[in-house]
């Protein structure tokens, strides 16, 4: 059986859907892998690792197609890939289904397309597959980086004989994945770190990194039930949202540096910033918006643009930062799906080594896969939101 790996759009995307690394572990495993050549250049993995790993090398994206029972991606696959698929064959990657144009294809070509966002992250055995919170944990890192470079000042305190130079003060808004990272490795830098997410129980994590939380009053039942549902589940009041606003406003007024990390699979992404906050901000402070390529926490972003305001703040939108990290976050990726596809394979039928006997195991009442699955058996499976 044979694996097959198509090449990014290098204008967009950087990163790769297996490195040679996880070639080695899928060969250990019986599978054959076929690469189109180049599809890992931009992560700095050239087709010669990849033939020492074992993988064949193909001149085009048909081709490994052609060739392919399985096929891996970081992101959809071009509509010129997608019509050359055939009856059974698997589509493995970050297919961002609920924006999704190709499910019907992918449904009347008769392929199984995984969705790897769809991952239930609540299940312990899923944890090594969670392609969003590999990525965002990268992502959350580099955005502060991003921001240093943008901001004209330094982030800690230094004594110097000229004076004393202050610290940045840095807010974090979304305290998932990205936005612990980026508290962690803005208190590394030396800035003052404040963060606020619409889950209360998230302050312990904040404080744990050294953040300050930046706290919402509320009444008595609202922290009771914000406790009883772990903040998951929580729905928070007209009240509560309306008093955070206030509280998050008077932060970024004060702010040199604001992240926001705030997504919603399947959804444009919340508005946390608005141009009046904006108008409140100082000269020289910089927003990294991580959700800018769907649809933006802050008011006036543009996916992988920098603007500057008529204040003179800086916001930069920052579509997709693991890009930016590709040869890590492709190595983290490409575990994700090498630990997805070993769950998708039939037990062995003989004891005999020597027997190839490898299989797939499409189950679409596994907990895994029939999450993952977006198509299968010529239907599109998602349930609209």
């Amino acid at each position: 059986m044979k694996i097959g790996v198509i090449s990014a759009d290098s204008a967009s995307e950087s990163r790769v859907a297996l490195t040679p690394d996880a070639v080695k572990k899928l060969r250990k495993l019986g599978f054959e892998v076929v690469i189109q050549s180049g599809a890992g250049q931009a992560a700095y993995y050239a087709d010669e690792l990849y033939q020492a790993a074992g993988a064949d090398i193909a001149s085009s994206s048909t081709e490994v197609v052609t060739q392919s029972q399985i096929i891996t991606t970081v992101n959809d696959l071009p509509a010129t890939v997608t019509e050359h698929l055939t009856a059974g064959q698997v589509v493995i990657g970050m297919l961002d289904p609920y924006r999704n144009s190709q499910l019907d294809t992918y449904a009347a070509k008769g392929a199984t397309a995984f969705a790897m966002e769809l991952l239930p992250r609540t299940l312990s055995r899923a944890q090594n597959m969670d392609v969003l919170s590999s990525q965002a944990n990268l992502a959350g890192y580099k955005a502060v980086l991003l921001a240093a470079n943008e901001y004209s000042r330094p982030f800690p305190m230094f004594m110097t004989s000229a004076g004393t130079v202050k610290p940045a003060k840095v807010v974090i808004l979304g305290v998932g994945v990205a936005g612990l990272q980026a508290i962690a490795t803005a208190k590394r830098l030396g800035a003052v770190v404040e963060a606020s997410d619409l889950r209360p129980t998230a302050r312990e994590q904040v404080e744990s990194l050294g953040g300050k939380w930046l706290d919402v009053p509320m009444s008595a039942e609202e922290a009771e039930t914000a406790k009883s549902t772990g903040g998951y589940a929580w729905t928070p009041s007209e009240q509560y949202v309306k008093d955070q606003a206030a509280v998050v406003d008077k932060a970024l007024s004060n702010a040199d540096i604001v992240i926001t990390t705030a997504q919603i699979p399947g959804r444009n992404a919340p508005r946390l910033v608005h141009g009046a906050t904006l108008t409140k901000m100082k000269a020289g402070s910089v927003l990294i918006d991580m959700a800018a390529g769907t649809g933006g926490n802050v008011e006036g972003s543009v996916p992988d643009e920098t603007i500057t305001t008529a204040n003179g703040v800086r916001i930069v939108g920052a579509a997709n930062i693991p890009s930016q990290l590709a040869a890590q976050s492709s190595d983290l990726y490409a575990n994700n799906l090498v630990n997805f596809i070993t769950t998708l394979l039939a037990p062995a039928a003989t004891d005999d080594a020597s027997v190839n006997t490898l299989a797939l195991n499409l189950d679409m009442n596994d907990e895994i896969q029939g999450a993952l699955a977006v198509t299968h058996d010529n239907q599109v499976r998602l349930a609209k939101r």
